[in-house]
């Protein structure tokens, strides 16, 4: 089962909520966690693993043999992406911006586009007390969290439990790290902005056809419209947590929550139970 923690926004507790269910079903389930924030993973904070292996991301972008090149511009006219630009008798290419879709090379008509290899990022995995442990790290002044992102899922298990911490916000990363998952968490704390952001990720798990429910972070801020939205919406609320300054202390110390309070295991423990019986009544539904 893969299991992907997302949120609206950023700073509503998705790796507090990503770690705690990790560290909960270990004894129980073979547990892999997989941190796809790379931009800023911080999982590794929490489980302090001991990395083993690592690997450089490899983007491929394109190179122009410009002594061959008759300008004709069709390799500008097909990149989505604006990476490449012919401007009279020159091939300009931006690197930053490319995907490496391969068009370009691919409909050359006079095949003098080849690909060469730009390092991205890097993936590092390893092991922490029980959990199977990958994160990718973006190198700084990259945009494209895609590719590296990609590279962290491949190292999913076929087996037992995967939790994805995926990226905050609804854009390209968090597609990409959500998307292929059995259910998804959404992590959202009761504030205007906790609200207008969980909307906009609600809108997007539907889109993708991925069962959900909610978890609400800090409860006690005295904003009840999150769980009015919740109710209306016909969505499920996982579990609740309270605004606490123990919590924050932990937190702020690099403590999961449920080893700094360990009566919180068994609140995640019935959060993949409720999961299980989501996707239950979900497969045995006849409009599935």
């Amino acid at each position: 089962m893969i299991i992907s923690v997302a949120s609206g926004k950023g700073g509503t507790g998705k790796t507090l909520v990503a770690t705690s269910l990790a560290l909960s079903l270990k004894d129980r389930y073979k547990v892999q966690l997989l941190d796809c924030d790379v931009e800023e993973p911080n999982a590794h904070v929490f489980l302090k693993p001991v990395i083993t292996s690592s690997e450089p991301v490899y983007i491929q972008v394109p190179k122009v043999d410009e002594d061959k090149c008759t300008y004709c511009g069709k390799c500008a006219r097909v990149c989505a992406y604006h990476a490449i630009a012919v401007l009279g008798e020159h091939v300009l290419t931006f690197p930053q911006l490319c995907h490496g879709c391969g068009a370009c090379s691919y409909l050359c008509p006079e095949n003098v586009i080849t690909e060469e290899g730009r390092e991205g990022g890097v993936v590092e995995w390893g092991h922490s007390d029980g959990i199977e442990f990958a994160h990718g790290k973006l190198n700084v002044g990259e945009a494209m969290a895609p590719p590296i992102i990609r590279k962290v899922k491949e190292q999913a298990s076929n087996n037992g439990v995967v939790i994805v911490d995926a990226p905050p916000g609804t854009s390209c990363p968090v597609v990409e790290s959500i998307k292929g998952s059995d259910f998804c968490i959404l992590v959202t704390e009761p504030t205007p902005f906790g609200l207008n952001d969980l909307i906009l990720a609600v809108k997007t798990v539907r889109e993708l056809n991925i069962p959900f429910g909610v978890i609400i972070n800090r409860v006690g801020a005295g904003y009840g419209d999150v769980e009015k939205y919740c109710l209306e919406e016909n969505i499920p609320i996982m579990l609740t947590i309270p605004l606490d300054t123990e919590i924050a202390r932990l937190y702020s110390k690099g403590i999961a929550l449920v080893e700094g309070i360990p009566q919180w295991k068994s609140s995640f423990i019935e959060v993949l139970d409720r999961i299980q019986e989501i996707l239950d009544e979900r497969n045995c539904s006849p409009q599935r």
